[in-house]
C-alpha cells in the first residue's frame, strides 16, 4: 500500500481524498456484503435450508401497519379515525358539544 504524507496535503487535496475515501469505503463494504452473503447462502444451502428459512422474509413496511378506519367525520368522509392514537380534532370537536363516540361508526 502506497503511504501518503497528508501533513503535506493542501486543504483542497484532502477534501479530495476525503471524497475519495469514502466511496472506496461505500465500495469496499458492498463488496464485503455481497461476498458475506454469498457465503451465508452457499452454507444454508449445503445444510439443506435457504437464507429465507433462516433469517426469515424481510418485510417491505417499516413498523407502522394500517389499520381501517372505524370511525368518520359525517360532514366529511374523507377524515377518518381508526381508533388508535389521539382523537381528531374534528371527533373531539363533535364530542365537546354532546355526540357520542358510537355516533361516527363507520
Amino acid at each position: 500500500m502506497a503511504s501518503i504524507n497528508v501533513d503535506k496535503l493542501s486543504l483542497k487535496e484532502l477534501v479530495e481524498l476525503e471524497g475519495k475515501l469514502e466511496k472506496a469505503i461505500a465500495a469496499a463494504r458492498e463488496r464485503e456484503r455481497a461476498e458475506l452473503k454469498q457465503e451465508m447462502a452457499a452454507l444454508a444451502e449445503k445444510r439443506g435450508f435457504s437464507v429465507n428459512d433462516i433469517f426469515g422474509a424481510r418485510s417491505s413496511g417499516r413498523g407502522k401497519s394500517s389499520s381501517a378506519a372505524k370511525y368518520a367525520n359525517p360532514d366529511n368522509r374523507s377524515e377518518t379515525w381508526t381508533g388508535r392514537g389521539r382523537k381528531p380534532n374534528w371527533l373531539v370537536a363533535k364530542l365537546g358539544k354532546g355526540a357520542h363516540l358510537d355516533d361516527f361508526k363507520v
